[in-house]
Parts: C-alpha cells; structure tokens; sequence
C-alpha cells in the first residue's frame, strides 16, 4: 500500500504535486502557530495575579467575580428566548453534492449568524465594572445544538430523553450562551468620568447648542442691540460656553468613576471571557497547544514523505 501511494506521488502532475505540499505546509504552519497562541494563553493565565475591582490598576489585568445584567433591556438569546449576558448563533442549512463517481455528500452551509454585542458587568464584591464584549474571545458553558425543518427554529431544542437529545432536519441551529453567574475575564480595564473628555470640543457642542435659539443668544449677548452678534460678543459668549462646561465638570467631577473592561489596543493581548474557572481554562489552552504539537509533528513527516518519495529516487 505505501509502495502504491509513493508511485501516485511519482506520477502527479508538477502542479498537483505543489498544490498538495502547499496545502500540507500551511496545515503545518497554522498548527505550529496554534502550539503559540494556546501555550501563550494558558502562561498568561496562570502567571497574571487576580486584581479587585476597587484597586485594579488601570491597564491590562485579570479579574474574577458574577457576571449579571445591567439596567434596561435583558440580553435575549434568539433562538432560544433564553436571558443570559451574552451569546451566539448559527443556523446552517444541510445541502448535498456529487463527487466525479457520482457518491453523494453532505455539507452545511451558515445562512445566519451574530453575537451579542450588548453591555453586562462583573461583580467581585469589592466593585462593579462594565462589560464590553466586542472582540473577545468567548468560552462559554451553555450550549444548544439541534435540528429542524425551517429557516428560523419554531421552537428551542427538545427535551432529553435519557440524557440523548432527538431532533431531525435539513436545518442546524448552534447557541451558545453566557450565563448570569462565575465570569473569569482578562482584558483592558479603564475608569471613566462623565468629566473626562476635550474642553474644547464639549465648548463647540454647548455653543452650537446655543445657536439653535437664535433669540435667546441675542438677549443675553447681543450687547449694543443692533440685532445680531458681532466678533467681539461672539467672544464673550464662547468664554461663557467655556465657563459653563467647566462649572458643569467640576459638579459631576464628585460623581464616581464608571470602570470598563474592554479589548486591549494591542493584539498582543488577548481578551478572554470565560465561564470556566482559570485553572480548568489554562488546562484547556495546554491540550489545545498539544493538539498542535502532533499536528504540526504529522504535517512534519507528511511533507517529508511527499518530498522523499517526489524526488529521493534522484538523489541517488
């Protein structure tokens, strides 16, 4: 049999032979890559201390606590009608096609998708800190996968029935969601204060405000009466604009500061959210960079059988 295979390898076209050595190094890069990226994650987890809420420096940390709603609208799974903190969804759509021998397959194929993008927090009993989603990379512990006969599910996933799951369909429907409770998150932490931001732009703003009641703008700084506002009033009502942004900001400057966790500019860092406690994480991302060990090692000699057997009879 490998005698067979080496001669099909011999008599490949020059261009098949490179598409399939192409193909087999970028499997092999992609797993060397993911020995990287896993490995990185899972040192990253166990070396970054815990910080809390109230005391978390600002910049990149980790953080533990429930994860809950805020106020307002709930986050509402689509497929399920579920309330969580976030999710996501697939539906895809069973189609078949022949092969050259004329032996039909089966491929899925998304025909809809999405993620949350909505707002949560973390609680750790010390602080609040606002969730922003967007970017992260997401390990949740709820999940629903089933099957059915129209685009759009009529109904969330049946019941089980000794713990297997019965549905049927050309239709798949995948949720996964973030559940109300134990949130792990590492990510880029910041507090924010209704006050910050550029005087200047916050003074433009009040003034085109103003603008709008031309009457009103009149009265208070049309100071010779002729009917409209000259230079020198456009001044003064400019530095009063600046004046009422500054009063406006020292008021709300007592105010307490809103903390967010959000993705780090830098793509170096990775923003995780997780329902798994860290440790059962950091031991997920360890297999996951094993996987790629024996895929890259497997790729390794696949590549170099394809070449010995191509080109090791002309070395001799």
């Amino acid at each position: 049999m490998l005698t067979d295979l080496v001669a099909d390898i011999q008599r490949m076209s020059t261009g098949g032979f490179v598409v399939v050595s192409i193909i087999v190094g970028v499997i092999v890069l992609v797993a060397f890559l993911a020995i990287w990226r896993n490995w990185s994650r899972a040192r990253l987890i166990e070396d970054i201390p815990t910080a809390r809420i109230r005391s978390a420096p600002q910049g990149y940390v980790e953080l533990e606590g429930e994860a809950g709603l805020l106020p307002g609208p709930p986050i509402v799974a689509p497929l399920t009608g579920r309330q969580c903190v976030w999710y996501r969804y697939r539906i895809e759509h069973e189609e078949y096609s022949h092969d050259s021998k004329g032996r039909a397959r089966s491929h899925w194929r998304t025909l809809d998708s999405g993620t949350s993008e909505g707002l949560f927090e973390i609680d750790d009993g010390t602080g609040r800190c606002v969730i922003d989603p967007d970017g992260a990379e997401v390990h949740p512990d709820d999940k629903d996968v089933w099957r059915g006969h129209s685009r759009w599910p009529s109904a969330g996933p049946p019941r089980r029935r000794g713990g297997l799951r019965f549905s049927a369909g050309d239709y798949r429907y995948t949720e996964e969601r973030l559940l109300p409770g134990p949130l792990y998150a590492v990510g880029w932490f910041e507090s924010i204060r209704s006050a910050d931001g550029d005087l200047r732009e916050a003074t433009a703003a009040l003034l085109r405000h103003w603008k709008q009641d031309q009457a009103t703008l009149r009265a208070r700084f049309d100071a010779d009466g002729d009917g409209h506002i000259d230079a020198a009033e456009w001044g003064r009502a400019r530095d009063a604009a600046q004046q009422e942004v500054i009063r406006e900001r020292a008021h709300k400057a007592s105010e307490p500061a809103v903390n967010l966790l959000r993705r780090p500019a830098s793509r170096q860092q990775p923003y995780i959210l997780s329902a798994h406690p860290q440790d059962h994480l950091s031991r997920r991302y360890r297999r996951r960079a094993l996987g790629g060990l024996a895929a890259t090692f497997i790729g390794v000699l696949a590549l170099a059988f394809l070449l010995a057997s191509r080109f090791g009879s002309q070395l001799y």
